[in-house]
């Protein structure tokens, strides 16, 4: 009898506790408040391991631009609005457009000033935060040149202790034809480097390649073995692949194509890859439309960039590409993406792993397909996976910010 009792009250127990255990809640894409307001725009997020910055422009007037930054806090909001620079002779395009890096508490901001009337005719100004120093120097000069041409589509990291790696598009050979003179003046779009320390100062700057796509992003990273660029190279025949240069015993590379699309295009597609690395691990992100077919390509390297395994591909016409790309481990990362199904556009999200797998697709935000909602950003700091991008509300624009945990992956 004892026994027939002590097996009902364990079933009974079992029950109750059935009734009363709660489904775990469904996994959501959280928003980060951002209480900046309108006129807010072209954001770009930056990770040292402890610290998440997002810097973005305000555009008070038609006129003004203004270059802020916040630190995402303990508590899980923006801090409070810091200004690192205005002007009223900037350069800002969806594109190509100011941004931010940081090294162990030290940052290393840069905008486009102009330099001339012409269209396409600036500089690239750096400002330099020290750690410890609590005013920005700002105004200093990148490039050595005064060639009144373009120069932008900058991207940068930390590279030593001590100072930065800078990687720009550089228009001192063009002669200042602009982007729709490209095709007939005396000489095409280049790319170079520099490194740079943390007060802003530049020690030395290279030439990578002296032909490439005009007005594609580049993108900076640092393996164990040295840095890498990433660039859209262009080609005599007008092929318009991705390209990645080393720096190996104080030289750099001949540039190699990472994956060979053949993608022949006549003009500037305006959509650059993205490069993160971490030890020999590198992964590269890019989007092409090769023989009319779009779409975003991701491959990993396991030896510093010298080789790549075969992309992982989202393909499909509604593919808008502007990549972004960020390492959970040398084994896997986050791919994202812009995409346009039959409900809408998307900023596109997805685990991928260097065995050529890719999981679950997140939607992580509504965008506009056209050129206002600029290039989404990208970062992993902790348990989750930070997104940053600009919200199309006619013809206002706002920043939005939101983040999923890396489980969710």
């Amino acid at each position: 009898m004892n026994r027939i009792l002590l097996t009902l009250l364990a079933f009974l127990g079992l029950y109750l506790a059935s009734c009363t255990s709660a489904t775990p809640p469904p996994v959501a894409v959280q928003d980060i408040s951002f209480s900046s307001g309108e006129g807010t725009s072209l954001p770009s997020l930056s990770s040292d391991g402890k610290t998440l910055i997002l810097s973005w422009v305000a555009t008070p007037t038609d006129s003004l631009a203004q270059f802020h930054f916040a630190r995402l806090g303990e508590d899980g909001n923006w801090s409070t609005p810091e200004q690192i620079a205005e002007g009223s002779n900037w350069f800002v395009n969806w594109a190509d457009y100011p941004a931010l890096v940081q090294n162990k508490g030290s940052l290393l901001a840069y905008h486009l000033q102009k330099s001339s009337q012409g269209k396409y005719s600036y500089d690239i100004l750096l400002h330099a935060l020290p750690k410890g120093q609590t005013t920005w120097v700002g105004g200093l000069p990148l490039h050595r040149d005064s060639t009144q041409t373009e120069h932008g589509f900058v991207s940068a990291t930390a590279y030593s202790d001590s100072s930065f790696l800078v990687s720009w598009l550089d228009g001192r050979n063009t002669g200042g034809g602009g982007h729709e003179g490209h095709d007939g003046h005396s000489g095409a779009m280049s790319i170079r480097a520099a490194e740079v320390t943390l007060q802003g100062k530049v020690l030395w700057d290279s030439q990578l390649d002296d032909k490439t796509c005009d007005c594609c992003q580049t993108s900076t990273a640092i393996t164990s073995q040295g840095p890498v660029v990433v660039y859209r190279n262009r080609s005599d025949q007008e092929i318009r692949d991705i390209a990645i240069s080393r720096l190996v015993d104080g030289n750099w590379t001949e540039p190699s194509i990472i994956h060979a699309d053949n993608w022949e295009i006549s003009g500037c597609p305006v959509n650059g890859p993205k490069v993160v690395a971490q030890g020999e691990s590198v992964l590269v992100g890019w989007f092409t439309a090769a023989k009319g077919e779009a779409k975003v390509n991701f491959s990993f390297s396991s030896d510093a960039g010298v080789t790549f395994a075969a992309p992982i591909t989202v393909e499909g016409q509604g593919i808008i590409g502007r990549v972004e790309v960020a390492l959970l481990d040398e084994q896997s990362g986050i791919a994202a993406w812009m995409e346009t199904n039959k409900t809408g556009t998307y900023l596109m999200a997805a685990r991928i792993d260097s065995g050529g797998k890719m999981g679950k697709r997140w939607e992580v935000g509504a965008m506009d397909s056209g050129r206002k909602s600029g290039f989404p950003q990208l970062e992993v700091l902790g348990d989750n996976v930070y997104f940053a991008w600009t919200e199309v509300k006619g013809e206002a624009n706002q920043l939005r910010t939101a983040y999923l945990p890396k489980a969710a992956f």
